[in-house]
């Protein structure tokens, strides 16, 4: 058995008291004071995770952008230097590789943030791809942390380090070359939790300094860090999907709520004539959320009926803090994926009423 792997910022895990438990091959912080608190701090002032398990991998060279326009379902024609965009990669058959970010950092060159569980084989599969291109494809994850600050504070809290200009990226963009506690510091502004959300990407060893930095300029604000249990249920009431439970290589872009980030038009892409055929004929399943309508909690795996038939299986689920409510997402068929649809979830063998509504279950406000 591999031992598991730890981030450059372990140490101040433990200091900090976190829970940690084994995650994609690490050992991560699940939780410092609860899952809870940690939700609530980045829903109504801001939370600090440590997301350094993500891996990173660059494709560069005059024939980068050819490379990553077949590797992936979205356009990356359209980006400036500095601008991102998410999107999946898909198998010939349409199934998902992975989801990923994709960043134009410079002129030829291109960044994919890519999911822990996935960093290996996207690394072999964006190489295959790059054979004879001229491109080079570089995996630079062991010698890149990531921090995730999220919230609406925090902008202020960045500010602080960084300046105003830096907290002022517009969304889906990034800016290298800024010094946080004297370290250089790549800081892009997506997000996964639903709330406004900064990604700071330093040298590995470096990582501890900006987590300390932070964590201070953010003390007067609230600012809390966050474990893995905040993260997937922020994502969840956001309606982001996770690899490995919402989407994988049996799912396609068009059954799972990302039909978005396939751009028909832009010309040849993995997938695209797997896609094209399943976007004529149409989808025998949907992705869908739903809400319990009791306070049992909706988990991966368990059945979904409705009409006395099975229909689906739910693929996650929790009870969502900001909501107070059971919610989940789950596949069933296309005819009962319409919102409103009444659904089963069978929970330790009860079928327990569901009901389909439309996604995100949460959005942020927007004053």
């Amino acid at each position: 058995m591999n031992a598991l792997r730890r981030t450059s910022l372990y140490a101040a895990h433990r200091a900090a008291g976190a829970r940690l438990v084994p995650f994609a091959g690490w050992e991560m912080p699940l939780q410092y004071a609860s899952i809870v608190a940690e939700h609530v701090a980045v829903r109504t002032r801001a939370g600090l995770f440590d997301v350094s398990h993500m891996g990173e991998i660059r494709v560069e060279g005059p024939g980068a952008l050819a490379v990553v326009q077949r590797l992936i379902t979205n356009d990356a024609g359209r980006l400036p230097v500095g601008g991102g965009l998410y999107t999946p990669m898909c198998l010939p058959s349409g199934g998902i590789v992975d989801d990923v970010t994709v960043f134009r950092v410079a002129e030829d060159a291109y960044l994919f943030v890519v999911n822990a569980a996935r960093r290996e084989h996207d690394a072999a599969w964006i190489t295959e791809h790059a054979a004879g291109a001229a491109a080079v494809v570089r995996d630079v994850s062991d010698a890149t942390a990531l921090l995730a600050l999220q919230g609406p504070r925090a902008a202020t809290i960045l500010a602080r380090l960084a300046g105003d200009e830096v907290a002022a990226l517009p969304r889906f963009h990034a800016r290298d070359g800024v010094r946080i506690a004297g370290v250089p510091t790549w800081v892009s502004r997506t997000g996964y939790t639903g709330e406004d959300g900064f990604e700071l990407a330093v040298p590995w060893d470096d990582a501890p300094r900006v987590w300390a930095a932070l964590l201070e300029a953010g003390h007067s604000e609230g600012l809390m860090a966050a474990g893995l249990g905040a993260r997937d249920t922020l994502r969840l009431e956001a309606g982001y999907m996770l690899y490995g439970n919402d989407i994988d290589e049996t799912t396609t872009p068009l059954e799972a709520p990302l039909t978005w980030t396939v751009k028909f038009d832009k010309g040849e892409f993995i997938g695209r004539d797997a896609l094209a055929r399943q976007r004529a004929t149409g989808v025998t399943r949907r992705l869908v959320g739903f809400e319990v309508v009791d306070r049992a909690i909706a988990r991966p795996a368990q059945e979904i009926w409705a009409d006395g038939v099975r229909v689906g299986r739910v693929t996650s689920g929790t009870f969502a803090p900001t909501l107070q409510r059971s919610i989940g997402l789950g596949y069933v068929s296309a005819t009962h994926a319409a919102v409103g649809t009444m659904l089963q979830i069978q929970i330790r063998g009860v079928g327990v009423p569901a009901r389909v509504v439309r996604l995100p279950f949460y959005r942020r406000p927007t004053s």
